[in-house]
């Protein structure tokens, strides 16, 4: 009987000590989160802007392509001189 009396004291300074690092533990996994989705939405705008650069140059490679070799030709010399 000695002993369960001195677990009751122990189990009553221990639930409010777990309930502070359980408290913490999720407070930090929150602010992980809201790190974690922030760093998401930055890394989906870059690519979304390298997205649309890589889109502009496919359209001007399009347009060379599909260009007459004239037209292509006088372009080119307009940029030499």
């Amino acid at each position: 009987m000695n002993s369960l009396g001195i677990l009751v004291p122990i189990i009553a300074l221990m639930i409010p000590i777990v309930a502070i690092v359980m408290k913490n533990w999720r407070d930090v996994q929150n602010r992980r989160m809201d790190l974690v989705e922030r760093g998401g939405a930055e890394m989906n705008a870059a690519a979304q802007a390298r997205i649309e650069r890589l889109e502009e140059r496919v359209a001007v490679l399009e347009r060379i392509a599909t260009d007459s070799g004239n037209r292509l030709s006088r372009e080119i010399e307009k940029l030499r001189h």
